[in-house]
């Protein structure tokens, strides 16, 4: 166990230090001097920062928490613990399916399969929401830049059939297919029995989150001093977050993705592209690597349940 514990640690930071220092798209060097030169590291700035940060992770564990008492009493902490341990378990494997299965340990074998379902049920809302705020926002996009969406926007209608299809589709050779005992089937029926005040808070957390990181990549805006108006950011970080969200990639691309994306839709605004570049891999570094750094002590420190 000591020995997988520092495989994850070093997996972790060897991937941080080559996203930071080995960065295709955006220069160590360059970015340390355009945040010089924009007097983005100052105390207010950074406080201002990690606090949104602090802020967006405290929820994602507040959610984990309420989702996880639905079969079993677990306490803040320990949802925190879980939370930003998971995150650095999972930082390397493809969209963070990794994430399922690190959080799953922590509990005994026979809650393991409804700890996936809960999971699973958390990160929906989270994409609903994404979904939700960034089919508005590409809309207004579509009309107010004319955004050439030939390869986007079938990528976009793609994603809203699949969570369509996962939430509306009750054919019966749908929701009987199984894999190593899963099904939608028992999915559904699982889902049946939460509560509908439980899974209304758990959406409105995944709500208040999406809200709290968007402003944070509008706060970035405003540091870097990009022309650009408070309703504009907001249409094109919401139709940003959509768009990266129907694109499936390892997680080892997902800030080259997001930056690509934020690129070409922040031209509209003529921004410039290698301040765009910094926007999003600060964003990177204040919500994944930083918790995953924090996270490495609850991995080192991770013991099997009991009952193992």
């Amino acid at each position: 166990m000591f020995i997988i514990k520092l495989v994850i640690l070093f997996a972790a930071c060897f991937f941080i230090y080559h996203k930071l220092y080995h960065n295709n798209t955006l220069d160590f060097e360059v970015f340390i001097t355009l945040l010089q030169t924009n007097k983005i590291i100052t105390l207010k700035n950074i406080s201002i920062l990690l606090l949104l940060s602090i802020i967006n992770w405290l929820m994602e564990s507040y959610k984990w928490m309420l989702l996880v008492n639905i079969v079993i009493p677990l306490s803040y902490g320990k949802a925190i613990e879980q939370s930003l341990g998971a995150l650095t378990s999972s930082l390397t494997t493809p969209n963070r399916v990794g994430e399922y299965g690190a959080k799953a340990i922590y509990f005994s074998k026979k809650l393991r399969k409804k700890i996936l379902a809960l999971n699973l049920i958390g990160n929906l809302a989270q994409l609903l929401t994404t979904v939700f705020f960034g089919t508005f926002g590409l809309f207004f996009a579509t009309q107010k830049f004319h955004l050439p969406l030939s390869n986007y926007g079938y990528m976009m209608l793609i994603s809203l059939l699949g969570i369509a299809l996962l939430f509306f589709c009750f054919k019966k050779s749908i929701w009987t297919l199984s894999f190593k005992g899963y099904s939608l089937k028992k999915l559904k029926k699982f889902t049946s029995k939460v509560k509908q005040q439980a899974l209304n808070n758990v959406l409105i957390i995944s709500v208040l989150r999406y809200l709290c990181f968007t402003y944070q990549f509008y706060f970035l805006l405003v540091l870097f001093q990009i022309d650009v108006s408070y309703l504009d950011a907001l249409i094109l970080i919401s139709s940003m977050y959509l768009i990266a969200s129907v694109l499936p990639s390892i997680f080892i691309f997902d800030m080259l993705i997001k930056g690509s994306i934020s690129v070409w839709l922040f031209s509209y605004v003529e921004a410039n592209e290698l301040v765009i570049l910094a926007i999003t891999s600060l964003m990177w570094l204040l919500n994944f690597a930083i918790p995953s750094f924090i996270g490495s002590y609850f991995v080192l420190h991770f013991k099997l349940p009991d009952s193992e």
